[in-house]
């Protein structure tokens, strides 16, 4: 049958130089299995499904794909189905805050014009990254083990882990190499930018490799939430700041962080850039 569906720019104020993200507006009665199948062949890096709320508090519920994989918590993919949704018609409880329902729970999305920023979730890991495995990160990423400043695991949901490396350039200096032994790996690099000359704090490279293949996300929601939280609490950044990110594939995308009532929020622009239907 003919659903709604929409795709959107998520984090950057420059069309098609976001994430973009599929939102499928009318998910009720799809099976997982065909979900899959669709972001899969969409070929985008995540897929988005509006469903009925089970939480009477929550406005809409979500289900997020990344090809055959589900997440329980993403950014963009929060950010833009919510902007999906209130381009469609939908109205909030709270002009100025929707509550979206997904895997990983509640997520509260404030809506200030432009500019949506959602309530960053816990991290489901964090702490020291184990020797063994910052080393096969290190051979992943071909950098020198003494360029990297601190890691951590900071995994909100997607299975993120962060090295902080000592500037910019050295981010963007990265050349990925997929490791000879099969593993899943989401690496995100960040390094300082010249305050001199920039408006955001961190250059930021979010890095997967699964099954063989290494990709580039061009601009991340999860991984800067819940790195953003090690970089305060660690001392390498004070709220609030931006990050960018997505310039070695192209893009030109900012995130922005703000911490609110004790809450971490990360926010940026998200536009609706192409409606219509889908046979789903």
């Amino acid at each position: 049958m003919q659903r709604r569906f929409q795709q959107v720019d998520v984090f950057s104020t420059t069309a098609y130089k976001g994430n973009p993200l599929g939102v499928v507006l009318d998910g009720q009665g799809l099976d997982t299995a065909l979900m899959q199948d669709y972001s899969l062949w969409s070929n985008l890096s995540e897929v988005t499904y509006v469903l009925p709320a089970n939480d009477a508090r929550a406005d809409y519920r979500f289900r997020i794909f990344a090809r055959e994989r589900e997440f329980p918590f993403a950014g963009h993919p929060a950010l833009g189905t919510a902007r999906a949704w209130l381009h469609a018609g939908g109205v909030p409880r709270d002009p100025k805050q929707l509550l979206a329902e997904c895997e990983a729970g509640l997520v509260p999305i404030r809506i200030e014009g432009e500019t949506l920023s959602f309530a960053s979730p816990p991290a489901v890991r964090t702490g020291a990254i184990a020797p063994h495995e910052l080393e096969e990160m290190i051979q992943i990423l071909g950098i020198d083990p003494q360029q990297i400043v601190d890691s951590q695991w900071t995994d909100n949901g997607p299975g993120w882990a962060a090295v902080l490396l000592e500037n910019s350039q050295q981010v963007l200096g990265i050349e990925p190499q997929i490791p000879n032994k099969p593993g899943r790996w989401k690496i995100g690099v960040f390094g300082a930018l010249p305050q001199s000359s920039a408006p955001e704090k961190f250059e930021v490279r979010a890095l997967a490799v699964e099954n063989g293949a290494l990709r580039e996300d061009p601009v991340t929601g999860s991984l800067n939430g819940a790195a953003a939280q090690w970089l305060i609490d660690a001392g390498h950044a004070t709220a609030p700041f931006a990050n960018r990110q997505g310039v070695k594939v192209g893009r030109d995308g900012q995130v922005k962080l703000s911490v609110a009532d004790g809450q971490l929020w990360v926010g940026g622009t998200a536009s609706v850039l192409i409606e219509g239907s889908i046979e789903l």
